[in-house]
């Protein structure tokens, strides 16, 4: 059996830092907006909102980060707070993402929970499925991801502008930069 308690494995960092980078630029992009722009109703039944999306991403980390505070080997992301204030207020939205960041950052230097298990529901059951930190590392960045791709379209309808970057996967941002780079002159490469 893989112990709770073992050093965190080589790639938590990196993902950490992933979640960390992605989790900043949604904090920026929700603090810079105002409650009507945050709470704007988009789409023929008015059901989308940048502070639904936003808190939904915030949900799912709440859902891992939460289940690892209290030493719980199942994640279950069905079972979320659903907290409505986080997508009316964007003040108290950032500060939430803020303390995310805070105990994301705590996961790479802590002891490592290398077994986990995802509850995923199907019908009227909850299939068990084999995970990890890591691996859900890496969902809860591709979900984000997901989501502010979202919100990067909403934005636009609202004219609200920002960076080309967000709502960009990090491996996709990675892809750019050496794109970039194999494209400058010689003189203009990095050593």
């Amino acid at each position: 059996m893989t112990s709770r308690h073992s050093r965190p494995s080589p790639a938590t960092a990196r993902l950490v830092e992933e979640n960390l980078q992605t989790l900043a630029q949604l904090r920026r992009m929700v603090a810079a907006l105002a409650p009507e722009r945050y709470r704007q109703a988009f789409g023929a039944h008015g059901h989308h909102t940048l502070g639904k999306h936003v808190r939904h991403i915030i949900d799912h980390y709440d859902a891992l980060l939460d289940g690892l505070d209290r030493g719980e080997e199942v994640i279950d992301y069905e079972q979320r707070r659903r907290d409505e204030a986080l997508e009316q207020w964007p003040q108290q939205a950032a500060g939430h993402l803020a303390g995310l960041e805070a105990r994301l950052a705590l996961l790479d230097s802590g002891p490592s929970t290398d077994a986990l298990t995802l509850a995923y529901p199907m019908d009227d059951e909850a299939l068990c499925l084999a995970s990890s930190l890591d691996r859900e590392l890496a969902f809860l960045t591709s979900h984000s991801i997901h989501h502010m791709a979202i919100i990067a379209l909403l934005a636009e309808q609202a004219d609200i502008h920002l960076p080309e970057s967000f709502g960009v996967h990090p491996s996709t941002l990675r892809h750019w930069q050496r794109v970039s780079e194999e494209q400058a002159p010689p003189s203009r490469r990095s050593a």
